[in-house]
């Protein structure tokens, strides 16, 4: 009988480990891009990617923009990119969150002072994308209970929640001082918790989804592509 028992379990929770390979693919991005001038990069320049953190609400993480950042510089047509941290360590005080340049005119004016305008130099950083956005999360629905008793522990039920990541790349060309584009970024995916003895998460990988196919996009636009 225990036997029997086991194995209708394991059915279960196989049937629902099935149907999360199928839930756990709702996810759907949208990339939008805008440029205002022409691009391109040489084989000796670099790429700096930046969080905005001057909101009071919210503040880019720092994981997207190591993310965006590490598919930059991998794969075809590879650009080098300068760690964030580095940079604004290098750079201090002149990137931090408070005195980070909000304009390219505050960007013109920081070139203009010599120390700023060497320091660039020996990066060689020929543009700086700003990243801004962040992932919300939505739309709980469902509750789960776990129980223990003389057969053992179990829980039941079922939970869903949506994630939104909406993010803009805002690139900037440190040889003109001046904006060239935007690439924004929409993912927005429904996760799911069912619980049958056991809660399994069938997580949307909303966030990757977005690092990725923003830094693809970005890599296409800083090329010239």
């Amino acid at each position: 009988m225990k036997s029997f028992q086991k194995s209708k379990i394991m059915q279960v929770v196989c049937g629902v480990m099935l149907l999360g390979g199928v839930l756990a693919g709702c996810t759907s991005t949208t990339v939008d891009e805008f440029r205002q001038a022409e691009t391109g990069i040489e084989h000796d320049e670099s790429v700096v990617i930046l969080g905005r953190r001057q909101a009071s609400d919210y503040e880019t993480r720092s994981e997207f923009v190591d993310c965006v950042g590490d598919r930059l510089s991998k794969g075809e047509n590879a650009i080098s990119v300068i760690p964030e941290q580095e940079f604004v360590d290098a750079m201090f005080p002149w990137f931090e969150p408070r005195t980070a340049p909000l304009r390219t005119r505050d960007l013109e004016r920081l070139m203009a002072e010599q120390v700023v305008a060497e320091k660039m130099n020996e990066f060689g950083v020929r543009y700086i994308v700003w990243l801004d956005g962040f992932t919300e999360t939505t739309g709980r629905t469902g509750s789960i209970s776990c129980t223990i008793g003389p057969g053992g522990a179990g829980c039941f039920g079922f939970g869903s929640w949506e994630d939104d990541s909406n993010f803009d790349a805002r690139i900037w060309d440190v040889s003109s001082a001046t904006s060239v584009g935007t690439i924004s970024t929409d993912a927005n995916g429904q996760s799911y918790l069912p619980a049958l003895v056991i809660p399994i998460p069938l997580i949307a990988r909303v966030e990757a989804n977005a690092c990725s196919r923003l830094a693809s996009q970005l890599k296409d636009f800083v090329n010239g592509s």
